[in-house]
């Protein structure tokens, strides 16, 4: 067998993620697919890469060996399918708009101003679960914009390769059906949804750490907890199988309220990322710009949302990201 990039790519997530269920996820595969790829790699290179233990993988000499050039070449061809795009671009009207994100409301609108603001160029888009796999797009020329969202003050992915710019935070709200007996509450105490199940959007970043520590100082253990795309969310909570988490601009479906938490346990970052030695670059503070004022704009629109953010410091929690100064360098960003 020939060792491919895609190879070194899977050795290094395997390595980063520390375990092969985690890897595999990440890379969008089954787990005994990614394991017979790697045993597959290791006859190929002659020895094992990493040693199985109870509590994850680590690397071998030679794993150190193949990971430290895998960490050299991967870079390396990333910036050389840039360059080649780029001189594509040059000579060709090529998509300027490939945006990626993860579940959310504001997409929508992003590819809605971006397309009336630049009718000659091409907007597409693609959606994962997954942060990571959107960033690693964007920072291997596949993607020119992530779109995604963090919890806390938690580092976004690929934050060697990429700008990332901070364009909103919310807070995280909570789906009730409207008959639920907290539904005319303005705003709910985490404490008293101790006996609900709960429906969540998956994702792999640190909100479900966040949200169970946000449980425990409120004095329970969430008794179960539903990961399921954001209709099966909805759903759950319109039949009052289960208290949906969701971000405060979600628009409201009939059948339910969103209600603030009291407090505010949880937040929710918006960022956009994008190669700051990519095509990109050059278009980078329009998108942030027009990703704020789509922010802006759906916060507005949710009654429940306005009516929070009216009773707060807008100013304060919410302030305008300067879009025209977005960063053009990875150690130059901000996510203030």
């Amino acid at each position: 067998m020939d060792l491919e990039m895609r190879h070194l790519r899977a050795i290094r997530t395997i390595a980063e993620a520390g375990s092969l269920t985690r890897a595999a996820a990440v890379l969008g595969l089954a787990q005994p697919a990614l394991s017979a790829q790697l045993k597959r790699i290791e006859a190929s290179l002659g020895g094992r890469l990493f040693e199985r233990g109870r509590y994850g993988v680590r690397t071998t000499a030679l794993g150190d060996f193949v990971l430290d050039r895998a960490r050299i070449l991967l870079p390396a061809v990333g910036q050389l399918q840039r360059e080649a795009v780029r001189l594509t671009q040059d000579g060709e009207q090529a998509p300027a708009f490939r945006l990626g994100g993860t579940h959310g409301p504001l997409l929508g609108a992003m590819v809605d101003r971006l397309s009336a603001a630049h009718p000659g160029a091409p907007v597409t888009t693609r959606i994962s679960w997954s942060d990571r796999e959107i960033a690693a797009s964007v920072a291997d020329g596949r993607l020119n914009f992530a779109v995604i969202g963090a919890c806390g003050q938690s580092t976004p992915p690929e934050p060697d390769r990429l700008a990332w710019r901070q364009f909103a935070v919310d807070p995280i709200f909570v789906m009730l059906s409207t008959d639920h007996p907290l539904a005319a509450r303005s705003e709910v105490e985490l404490a008293d949804l101790a006996d609900e199940a709960w429906a969540v959007v998956p994702g792999d970043g640190c909100f479900g750490e966040c949200f169970n520590a946000a449980c425990a100082r409120a004095g329970f253990r969430p008794r179960r907890l539903y990961e399921t795309d954001i209709a099966s969310c909805v759903y759950l909570a319109e039949v009052g199988r289960a208290a949906g988490l969701c971000r405060a601009t979600l628009p409201t479906p009939p059948g339910l309220v969103t209600r603030a938490l009291a407090g505010t346990p949880l937040m929710w970052r918006h960022l956009i990322g994008w190669d700051p030695y990519g095509p990109a670059a050059d278009v980078a503070s329009d998108v942030v710009e027009h990703a704020y004022a789509a922010h802006t704009d759906a916060a507005t629109r949710s009654e429940s949302y306005a009516a929070w953010l009216a009773a707060h410091d807008a100013e304060v929690w919410n302030p305008a990201p300067n879009p025209r100064r977005a960063p053009s360098r990875p150690g130059e960003r901000s996510l203030a």
